[in-house]
């Protein structure tokens, strides 16, 4: 089992940044992919960005490319989402995510990919 804390999230103006902390625990070890999505509200839940753990390798949905980087901390356990340049449409709940099994590309874009979640923290972006 793996479990998922996240934190980190808050209201800002456009333009501001955040980053958001997802912290792991259990069989990390084996955690595979690392990935964050996000709920607008009235909207599924989308895709952001995912992280290979033992490659480090890096995905990104068009929508903050360039804007938004994954990343690593291996000795805590915890993967960033560091988020610049926030937009009013960037508001949603973010979720983290952990997947024990490899993915290919589609499943990595897809919520049923993962099998463990977080609870979620909320990010809020005005104009």
């Amino acid at each position: 089992q793996v479990q998922l804390l996240e934190s980190g999230g808050g209201a800002v103006q456009a333009g501001e940044s955040l980053k958001l902390s997802c912290a792991a625990s259990g069989r990390t070890y084996e955690s595979f992919l690392m990935g964050w999505f996000r709920r607008a509200s009235g909207k599924e839940r989308e895709f952001v960005a995912a992280l290979r753990w033992d490659s480090g390798n890096t995905y990104y949905s068009d929508s903050v490319k360039g804007r938004f980087t994954i990343a690593k901390d291996n000795a805590e356990k915890t993967v960033f989402l560091q988020m610049n340049g926030l937009k009013p449409d960037d508001t949603a709940i973010y979720y983290c995510a952990a997947s024990l099994v490899r993915l290919n590309a589609a499943l990595r874009m897809s919520t049923r990919g993962y099998r463990y979640w977080g609870q979620g923290t909320q990010v809020t972006v005005s104009a």
